[in-house]
This record gives C-alpha cells, sequence and structure tokens, in this order.
C-alpha cells in the first residue's frame, strides 16, 4: 500500500518547500491505518549494544525530531527508530529557509539549528509508548543559549534514560554555533566523563542505557584518534559515524544550491562518510560497535557500510529521493549477499573491508 501511495505522493512533495513536505510526512504518517508488521529474514537480527535488533537499518535522528510517529516507522520496517534531536527546552532553531534539495545530486543542504519541541514533550510521547516495543532511541543536544552545554547533556541523559533503548550524544551539527568544539579532546573527556557518570547515577531505577557518541565526517585523523582513545577510555556503548559535512565535494551540480550555509547529507556525503568510518572501525579495534550513516541510498552503498565497519545503518536524506521502498531494497541486497557469500549472519560482513578503505585515496 505504501509503495504506490508513495509514487502518486511525490510529485506533490517536491513541489512543496522541503521542511514543508516533511511536515506533510510526518502529518501523513501519524495519521495512517496501523500496518500489519513487516516480516525480516531471521539472518537480518543482529545483537548489538546489548540489544537485540530485527534488522539493521535505522532511522536517522532528524526525521522524527520529537517523538510523533516513532510506532509507524516501525511498522513499515525500520529495526530501529533514532529520535530527536532533542533539547532540554523548546527552541525554534535557525530562520526559514533552512532546508534545500540537491536535486540533481540526490542531496540536502540543511541548516535547522536543532530546531525542538523540549525534552518535556517528547519524554511524555516515550513515556506513553512504553510497552510498545521496538528499539528506539534517543539524540540529545544542547540548547544554543544554554549557560553550560555539557550540564544540558547530563540533565538529558538523566531524563531520558529510563524511556530510551539507547542515547545518543550529538556534539557534531554543524548548525549550531560552537558545538563542534565539544569533540576537542578536553571538552570530549569531560563532556563523557560527566554523561557515563549521570547513566551510572541512574542505572538502578532506568536499567542500563547505551550511550553512543556521534562524531561529524570532518574531522581530521589526529582528531579522529583523541575521539576514538576518549571514547574507548570513557567506555561508551558505541558510536555514530557521522553527522552532516560542511565540505562541498567536486562536481556537485546544484551549484548555486550548494552555496548554502549548512550542512550536506545525502548521496554526496557517502564517500567521505564511508572513509571516516573505516579509519574509526579500525581504531577502535572491536571495542564497540558502530553505526553508519551518510548517503545511503542503495542496496550497494548499504553493503559498502557493513563492510567498511558498521554493525547498524541509519538512512534519511536518501528517502527524500527514494521514499521507502529503499528499506525493501537494502534488505533484499543484505540477504543476497549472505546468500553470495555463504554467511549465516552480517556480522561476518562487518569490517570486511575496511583495511582497505583506509589505503584508497582520499574522497575530493
Amino acid at each position: 500500500m505504501i509503495g504506490p501511495f508513495e509514487r502518486l505522493l511525490r510529485p506533490v512533495l517536491n513541489a512543496l518547500d522541503p521542511e514543508d513536505a516533511h511536515a506533510l510526512t510526518l502529518r501523513l504518517l501519524k495519521f495512517a491505518p496501523p500496518l500489519g508488521a513487516v516480516r525480516d529474514d531471521k539472518r537480518l537480527a543482529i545483537r548489538v549494544f546489548g540489544l537485540n535488533f530485527e534488522n539493521p537499518i535505522g532511522m536517522a535522528a532528524g526525521f522524527d525530531k520529537n517523538a510523533e510517529v516513532p510506532n509507524m516507522l516501525l511498522r513499515l520496517g525500520f529495526g530501529f527508530v533514532e529520535v530527536g534531536t532533542v533539547t532540554p527546552l523548546p527552541q525554534p532553531g535557525n530562520p526559514r529557509p533552512r532546508v534545500f534539495r540537491l536535486q540533481a545530486d540526490c542531496g540536502v543542504i540543511n541548516r535547522l539549528g536543532f530546531n525542538s519541541q523540549g525534552a518535556d514533550i517528547v519524554l511524555k510521547r516515550l513515556a506513553a509508548r512504553a510497552g510498545a516495543g521496538g528499539i528506539v532511541g534517543v539524540n540529545v543536544g544542547a540548547n544554543k543559549d544554554s549557560p553550560d552545554r555539557v550540564a544540558d547533556y547530563v540533565r538529558l541523559i538523566e531524563r531520558f534514560a529510563s524511556v530510551a533503548s539507547y542515547v545518543t550524544v550529538n556534539v557534531s551539527s554543524p548548525n549550531t554555533p560552537g558545538l563542534r568544539a565539544l569533540q576537542r579532546a578536553a571538552a570530549l573527556d569531560d563532556l563523557l566523563a560527566r554523561v557515563i557518570d549521570a547513566r551510572e547515577r541512574v542505572v538502578q531505577h532506568a536499567g542500563p542505557t547505551p550511550v553512543l557518541l556521534k562524531i561529524a565526517p570532518d574531522l581530521s585523523l589526529p582528531e579522529l584518534d583523541d575521539v576514538v582513545g576518549i571514547a574507548r577510555s570513557r567506555r561508551v556503548d558505541g558510536m555514530i559515524v557521522g553527522n552532516t559535512t560542511l565540505a562541498r565535494p567536486s562536481g556537485l551540480r546544484d551549484a548555486r544550491i550548494a552555496k548554502e550555509t549548512g550542512g550536506l547529507s545525502g548521496r554526496p556525503l557517502f564517500a567521505l562518510s564511508t572513509r571516516m568510518l573505516a579509519e574509526t572501525y579500525v581504531r577502535v579495534e572491536g571495542v564497540f560497535p558502530l553505526i553508519g550513516a551518510g548517503g545511503i541510498d542503495c542496496g550497494a552503498a548499504a553493503l559498502a557500510k557493513f563492510r567498511a565497519g558498521s554493525s547498524l545503518i541509519q538512512l534519511y536524506s536518501a528517502l527524500v529521493f527514494r521514499g521507502f521502498g529503499l528499506l525493501a531494497e537494502i534488505k533484499s541486497a543484505l540477504t543476497a549477499a549472505l546468500d553470495r557469500d555463504r554467511l549465516d549472519t552480517l556480522n561476518e560482513l562487518v569490517g570486511a573491508a575496511a583495511a582497505a578503505v583506509t589505503a584508497e585515496p582520499w574522497p575530493q
């Protein structure tokens, strides 16, 4: 049912401002009739961060910022959903227009700036779905005008640990001034120390909530050395590689729109994000798993992420151009790869090509 409806609706969505199209999509999902659960090949199931995923394909943070439709997304066939980014207090984000399609490049530029309805509303929605099942993580970020951004993250960990399957510490958005400075060694070490301490303080009533770190693909390799070393020493449960990029790869065809300020996602991000994924994988040395994100718009791209080192993947921008049918395409590609290589589990694919990827010329 979703496929034909999407094909009819896509011209309408493409004619709208991207942010208006997104709002309409959320509204349609919110009021769509219930769907039967999608049944996945059992070989796609994977255990990561101590959680059992029915399949490894997640909806990335940014689509369902305020936890309005996580249940519907799970019924559409996602193995997990990450809501947010959620800030402690409501904030409007940056002025509109702030989302731009690069239609010819299958890319998106956004400068949203953590627009959020705030922690209170999201917490109520997640508490209301308690017992509904499925893996729903929460991506958290600091308020733009916060006098103590680290305290914001601590407060959010304390509040969401009991209702989130996992919590992602987002210090890599390029659209909040100064936020990426929290990726610098001393600042990151202090942040993660306080975040993990907060998680441990609430573990008795909240349970063992995994804490992940989401990083930018624009880090230099020495900076990545520091980030991975600190993440390992502070015992985070995993990392997401990565967020949007401020870089503009050569060869973009929508040159005028490419000049817009903000983070670039979608197909143009694939090469850089996959290289950074592989670089992270070889540095992590199996201490914790990784989620790969950035430019996954077909089955081959998804397979490349697993081979570069991801145990799970996340989609978002590609759905603008490919629709939810991309989910089935990726699942088919993964099962075909398992059949072709005579593998029993996805774990056998993870990191198989990471060393080779790091030996390639740097993406331009």
